[in-house]
């Protein structure tokens, strides 16, 4: 699935975020961000040591913030690390932290002339985040971005199963303006 916002194209795709050839990569990271499972891991061993060594100078992240490191071995040049909330129903705030990681990341990415990068499904693994709320969120935090920044020329969703791809298009689609012919 994708979508034009003016002159930047956000989408969503099944793959592994560590062989996007990107400007970024998001990692969804723990408070340490000296690596850990899912896809945080997937990305500490595809990039190798020096995304390690980068990641402890950095002191660690808090919830919802998001710091940005080499991207070491693999195609992207950059990995911005977020630290998603874990989901406790919903009533502690997460909805606001999880959509501050996108939004940071964008910041982050945008303070650095990224002009490409690729987001992971934050929070919807061992986090516990229900994916289609995760999904909205993340879409909706992308869009509004997009709409009302420029510099980023595209913005990607890369997913790894099927019903987090499923539920990430759904929520993309909704964005979709209607087109008259």
């Amino acid at each position: 699935m994708r979508i034009d916002i003016g002159p930047a194209i956000m989408e969503t795709c099944r793959g592994d975020i560590t062989k996007e050839t990107v400007d970024a990569i998001v990692n969804a990271a723990n408070e340490t961000l000296l690596g850990g499972g899912g896809v945080d891991g997937a990305i500490h061993r595809a990039g190798g040591p020096a995304i390690l060594e980068a990641c402890r100078k950095l002191g660690g992240c808090a919830t919802g913030d998001a710091k940005i490191t080499t991207a070491g071995n693999m195609p992207a040049k950059y990995v911005i690390h977020t630290v998603g909330p874990v989901y406790h129903g919903g009533s502690r705030g997460e909805a606001d932290q999880l959509a501050s990681c996108y939004r940071r990341s964008l910041e982050v990415a945008a303070d650095h002339g990224i002009k490409s990068i690729a987001f992971p499904a934050i929070s919807c693994g061992v986090y516990g985040y229900p994916i289609p709320e995760a999904a909205r969120i993340a879409v909706d935090t992308v869009h509004a971005f997009l709409t009302e920044h420029g510099g980023l020329d595209r913005a990607r969703f890369v997913l790894f199963g099927e019903g987090t791809f499923t539920a990430f298009s759904k929520a993309l689609q909704a964005k979709a303006q209607p087109r008259t012919s």
